[in-house]
């Protein structure tokens, strides 16, 4: 049984490799020619199935012509930038690819995005037009007095005070195959996107995405899902992140699929969506599957045709029940950064693991785990200068190798050059060596396998111990009565380090006495969360990532807290309410933590 299920790994990692080497062959066939390409072989097929209006590979690909002549007409030279602050739908595909066929750069907008966060985005990318969604218009006027250099509006469908109707202006113009002149010699190494970090610890970063990444990523996940023409996906993630923009989508074009394109995930109707739309596969991230599993039944829930789920995040306590309670045959976890230099692929299905890199794979993309100093927020050198490989099982920062030949291993870097040379770490291994800095902790098992353990920033120190909140949150999540978890460290008068706190949110079945007692069986001391604060709803950003900032710095001082907070009481093991006198004798007198709430 072992030896088949590496054999049909060993066939993924292969059939991967072959359609990404040949897709790469020629150094000017970048995704919009592709497009004509299939729109050749599939013409009438379904290629984008909104919820509104559907696409065939014939109408996407003139439709994304209409737009490569539009930048034309419009000045948009080669490497100008165009900004895209559009919702999920069929067009924003045949939008950017039409721009980026001449050259131009499109900037996935983040459509939540508002007033100066907005501003700050457009500002570093100086884009010189701006399509905007008719809904997203009042969005993008927050913004205006902020922008410090405005760019041409055009609204995407009806003409308004504000701007000319693209649609309009589209549908006159020819949607016939580019000639030669009109790409502009763009090649495989030019830049095609602007794909934005979640901005989790800062404001966004617009990272460089070029060609070759946009067909490299399309080929190589059409390959490890085994894509085929009779696939259809489900997308319901954000098309202005690579996942829901590119690899959801670019993966099964390229194999002759369909892709059902959802504007948001509702999990109250997931079900009866993939199983009307006949959906096979479903672009995942790891939430998204636990929403799933703590959702009412659904009557779709295993009569749906899925035979591949593929995504990342998805955690270990929710692996097994998302595959077993909806009959999901195969689970495709992996991990990768839009801006990294490697990635790693779980084709094994091994429940918790990110991935691995089988023996053929690791010259192509070498990955190390080096030893991180939390307090000090750095990597360990040792006295020759050089980093310290991280022990099986022990976590440390994991790094990638950077290569100047290889465009697999290459860092693109951000528009901010300073930005981009934070991401290197130089002199690693040998003097003048590069790697691309994931700002990730993991691990490695003896049988090569990677585990995420926490953001650097997010694992925090307590008692003289390490606390990985992702491992605590993981833990929490099990228990019952609670429905979402998010940990994270709070500072603690008259101590070194952070106490643990976690933010949860409940059903009806949660029981103070419960949580208390299951906390204790399952963490050690030092892991258990000192403070408890139950909430309606937790903060996430756009990707499901927790947002933390903001009950950081509020902690768990009942004046500033609107929420029930609680405390350890160690006498009474038990979880007592944080009042405000009990906050202000933990001021006076922070030996109380150690014995007792106070």
């Amino acid at each position: 049984m072992r030896n088949e299920a590496q054999s049909k790994a060993s066939a993924d990692w292969l059939r991967a490799l072959e359609r990404t080497a040949g897709a790469v062959r020629r150094p000017d066939r970048t995704f919009g020619k592709i497009l004509d390409e299939l729109a050749e072989e599939f013409r009438d097929r379904p290629a984008l199935i909104g919820e509104t209006v559907t696409l065939t590979y014939n109408e996407l690909a003139a439709r994304a012509n209409r737009y490569a002549r539009w930048a034309l007409v419009n000045g948009v030279g080669k490497g100008d930038c165009v900004a895209l602050l559009m919702p999920n739908c069929p067009e924003y595909v045949a939008a950017w690819t039409g721009i980026s066929c001449t050259g131009g750069v499109s900037a996935l907008i983040n459509t939540n995005l508002r007033e100066q966060a907005l501003a700050h985005c457009l500002d570093i990318v100086r884009p010189c037009h701006v399509i905007v969604a008719s809904e997203l218009i009042d969005a993008y006027h927050s913004a205006l007095t902020s922008i410090s250099a405005p760019a041409t509006l055009w609204l995407q469908d009806q003409a308004g005070d504000a701007g000319p109707s693209l649609r309009e202006t589209l549908d006159a113009l020819e949607g016939g195959p580019l000639a030669a002149a009109e790409r502009r010699d763009t090649q495989l190494s030019d830049p095609a996107l602007y794909i934005y970090t979640s901005g989790t610890t800062g404001l966004p970063k617009a990272a460089n995405v070029s060609h070759q990444r946009v067909v490299e990523w399309s080929y190589w996940f059409s390959g490890l899902m085994g894509i085929r023409p009779d696939d259809r996906m489900y997308n319901c993630l954000p098309m202005y992140h690579s996942i829901g923009g590119i690899v959801a989508i670019g993966s099964v074009l390229v194999s002759g699929g369909s892709v059902v394109i959802r504007e948001k995930f509702s999990a109250r109707r997931f079900w009866d969506d993939v199983s009307n739309s006949g959906c096979t596969l479903f672009q995942y991230i790891g939430e998204l599957c636990r929403y799933l599993v703590n959702a009412p039944p659904s009557r779709h829930e295993t009569s749906h045709r899925l035979r591949l789920c593929c995504g990342n995040g998805l955690r270990s306590d929710v692996w097994h029940s998302f595959k077993t309670r909806f009959n999901i045959p195969k689970v495709l976890e992996y991990y990768a950064a839009t801006e990294g230099s490697f990635s790693l692929y779980n084709v094994e299905e091994r429940p918790g693991a990110i991935g691995r890199l089988p023996g053929f794979m690791a010259h192509r993309s070498p990955v190390a785990i080096v030893k991180f100093d939390l307090e000090a927020q750095t990597v360990v050198r040792g006295e020759d200068g050089f980093c310290i490989p991280c022990a099986a099982d022990e976590a440390g920062e994991a790094i990638g190798r950077l290569s100047h030949t290889d465009p697999s291993n290459r860092f693109e870097g951000y528009t901010n050059p300073a930005e981009s040379e934070r991401k290197i770490l130089r002199t690693v291994f040998a003097a003048g060596d590069a790697w691309f800095r994931t700002g990730d902790l993991m691990k490695r098992d003896n049988a090569g396998y990677f585990y995420f353990v926490d953001r650097i920033g997010d694992t925090f120190r307590w008692k003289g111990e390490n606390v990985s909140t992702t491992e605590v949150a993981n833990v929490i999540s099990e228990c019952p009565g609670i429905m979402q978890a998010t940990i994270y460290g709070v500072a603690m008068p008259g101590f070194d380090g952070r106490a643990g706190m976690a933010a949860i949110v409940v059903d009806k079945t949660f029981d103070l006495a419960t949580l208390h007692a299951f906390v204790v069986k399952r963490l050690p001391a030092y892991a258990r969360p000192l403070f408890v604060r139950i909430v309606d709803e937790l903060a996430s950003t756009e990707t499901f990532k927790p947002k933390k900032q903001l009950l950081i710095q509020e902690g768990f001082d009942p004046r500033a807290v609107k929420d029930t907070v609680l405390i350890d009481d160690v006498k009474k093991a038990a979880y007592a309410p944080m009042t405000v006198e009990r906050f202000m004798r933990l001021l006076r007198q922070p030996a109380l933590i150690e014995s007792a709430a106070g």
